[in-house]
This record gives structure tokens, C-alpha cells and sequence, in this order.
């Protein structure tokens, strides 16, 4: 398998292992929505893929640079700030949740959709057609 091709099966297996790690935790928060005190929870789903293909923040080539600072910690599962606090302290906005599960579902399924169209490109040109 040549580098390029490698390379994007990396992508699509990293974006699927992201996309099932996120939906495990937007499947908690809905099932915890009635939970006193939980706390909604999320990861940002571009910072964690970028974190596991290894591209990093802009880095600096001089002292007199300066970072750019991020407020997204690396592999951390982040507290969804929420939008009308409940008086119990469940911070889990059940529409918002549900929102953000299909979403991530539809993109889940169309990563799947990316890597069968690649894979059946490959067996066509395997077989020479």
C-alpha cells in the first residue's frame, strides 16, 4: 500500500475511532439527563483528530514568537457549558444533546461511506476494470 493511500485510511480510522468515543459520551449525557449534578461532557472532536495525526498547534522558530495558546487540553474530555442551568445542577440540554448525537452519527456514517467508496475503487482497480 503506497504512503498516500496509507495515509488516508489513517484518517478515516482515527475519525471513526473519534466518532464512536464521541458518541459513547453524547449517549451518556442523554441517558444521565435526569441525573442530579452531572456534569454534560464532550471532546472537540478537530483538536482530538489533529491531536492523533500528530498535527499539532503552530510552532514557534524563534524565541521572539510567540505560541498560540489553546484552551483545548489534549485527550481531555471537556464539561459542555450550559445554556438554561437546571435548578438540580444537570448541566445536560436534552435537545442540544440529541442535536449533537445525530450530527455526529451522520458524520460517523458518512466516513464508513468514504472508506467503502476507497476500498471498492481499490478492488476495481485490482481486477483491472
Amino acid at each position: 500500500m503506497t504512503n498516500s493511500i496509507k495515509q488516508q485510511f489513517e484518517v478515516y480510522s482515527n475519525a471513526l475511532g473519534l466518532r464512536n468515543k464521541r458518541n459513547e459520551i453524547l449517549a451518556s449525557n442523554i441517558a444521565n439527563a435526569a441525573t442530579p449534578n452531572f456534569k454534560a461532557r464532550d471532546i472537540n472532536f478537530e483538536a482530538e483528530l489533529a491531536r492523533a495525526l500528530k498535527v499539532g498547534p503552530m510552532k514557534t522558530s524563534s524565541e521572539g514568537h510567540m505560541a498560540l495558546a489553546s484552551k483545548n487540553l489534549p485527550n481531555k474530555i471537556q464539561y459542555r457549558q450550559s445554556l438554561n442551568p437546571s435548578m438540580d445542577g444537570n448541566t445536560v440540554e436534552l435537545s442540544v444533546e440529541q442535536g449533537e448525537f445525530a450530527e455526529n452519527s451522520i458524520r460517523y456514517q458518512t466516513t464508513l461511506n468514504f472508506i467503502n467508496s476507497k476500498l471498492s475503487g481499490l478492488m476495481s482497480a485490482i481486477r483491472g476494470e
